[in-house]
């Protein structure tokens, strides 16, 4: 037997309790289970911060535009806004541009009337630059026009649908608080739209309080001339928005501001970042709590097997052969801990997420369940830090176990 061979042959027999030595075992499952519970806790805590930082991205990226082109004067609209997105498209990383026009109107259902926005869209332009159109839930594009058997097409939130009662084919009045502008002032303004379809992005949010018309109904709703507020940008990458962002307000000229997705939603990311360091920090102390049982377990072997280490000690076995028994010992509780607390966070995680097992109220969470989004790359670090606390935790009991004197101890046996 090699010397490594005979090394671990001894780790293994002393985390093995003899009938008289039941405690040691139970110790030695206790910290087991312990690195487990550590390797699992932050699987799972690290796969719910990635499941919602992911998933709101997402639902944000899909409902709304990565850059966006505002007038700096507010209550202006965008009267060139041709000749501006023919410079728009000449950008770098700008791959779709489309103009828009939206506002808050009123819209009245048959089951209860509801205020949301609505945005005036160049169809085939929206297409190219966001997905929300993609997803109709019923209902055609083929009938998204300027008018459809007289009326003008209009498209739904599924939420905004369900609330109001409105399906597909109905007839909805929508009222704009602006409305036309009359020597008493600003008159509302009603006009009838023809619900053509209803859209499910999965942004809660978005889905209960966005509609899409053509642009030009949208402009005679408003009454205002053929002018847009806003002017959407989509980039090859959302990562690099913000540089796209800036080079797309040199573009448009010194009237003009871009914003991004990124800045939009600051306060969200930022909040989701810093919980999961929170996460990792706050779990990550269930492996002290770990490696405090590692140390116990080692300590109580070493004051248990005083006798057998003088034993192994006189009959040839050097001090560092003594201490690697026991950094294996802490090695293998570490690795046993690991591979149980990942393939049982990992497995728990795959569950979760695929039967939807934690639901949520979604017009609170803006999602209907929990998501679980476990990263391997996460696992290799997390098992990392498990065995190398558990390799830590060996330190002092191995230390201890050297200082053994084989003559002291077998001088009256």
């Amino acid at each position: 037997m090699g010397t490594t061979a005979f090394e671990w042959f001894v780790a293994g027999r002393y985390l093995r309790a003899r009938r008289k030595e039941k405690v040691i075992s139970v110790v030695t499952v206790i910290s087991v289970a312990g690195v487990a519970a550590g390797a699992m806790a932050l699987v799972i805590g690290l796969a719910v911060n990635n499941g919602f930082h992911d998933t709101l991205q997402n639902s944000i990226l899909g409902a709304t535009a990565h850059v966006n082109i505002l007038k700096k004067e507010t209550g202006q609209g965008i009267s060139d806004w041709r000749g501006l997105m023919d410079r728009l498209r000449r950008v770098p990383h700008v791959v779709a541009v489309a103009p828009v026009l939206y506002d808050q109107v009123y819209i009245n259902g048959p089951e209860m009337g509801k205020g949301f926005y609505l945005k005036g869209i160049d169809k085939q332009a929206e297409l190219e630059t966001s997905p929300v159109l993609h997803k109709l839930k019923s209902g055609s594009l083929d009938r998204f026009g300027n008018d459809d058997g007289g009326l003008p097409a209009i498209i739904l939130g599924v939420k905004a649908a369900q609330d109001t009662g409105l399906s597909v084919n109905s007839v909805v009045t929508v009222i704009s608080p602006q409305g036309t502008l009359t020597p008493s002032g600003p008159q509302p303004h009603s006009v009838r739209f023809r619900v053509v379809g209803i859209f499910e992005s999965g942004f809660y949010d978005f889905d209960d309080n966005w509609a899409f018309a053509p642009l030009g109904a949208t402009q005679s709703l408003l009454s205002v001339g053929d002018v847009v507020n806003d002017i959407e940008l989509r980039t090859d990458d959302p990562a690099i928005a913000p540089g796209v962002a800036a080079e797309a307000e040199r573009a448009a000229g010194n009237r003009y501001t871009a914003t991004n997705w990124q800045e939009q939603n600051t306060m969200l990311l930022h909040a989701l970042n810093f919980e999961r360091i929170v996460t990792a920090l706050t779990i990550g102390l269930i492996g002290l709590v770990a490696a405090l049982n590692i140390v116990s377990a080692l300590t109580m072997i070493v004051l248990t097997k005083y006798k057998d280490i003088a034993m192994l000690m006189s009959m040839g076995a050097r001090r560092a052969q003594i201490r690697r028994i026991f950094i294996m010992q802490g090695a293998i509780i570490g690795m046993v801990g690991t591979v149980i607390g990942l393939t049982v966070g990992f497995a728990f995680c795959y569950f979760a997420n695929e039967y939807q097992w934690i639901r949520l109220e979604e017009s609170i969470y803006a999602m209907s369940f929990v998501p679980f989004k476990a990263n391997p790359l996460d696992g290799l670090w997390i098992a990392a830090l498990a065995i190398g606390f558990s390799l830590l935790a060996t330190i002092y009991p191995a230390l201890n176990a050297t200082r053994i004197t084989p003559v002291e101890v077998l001088r009256y046996e």
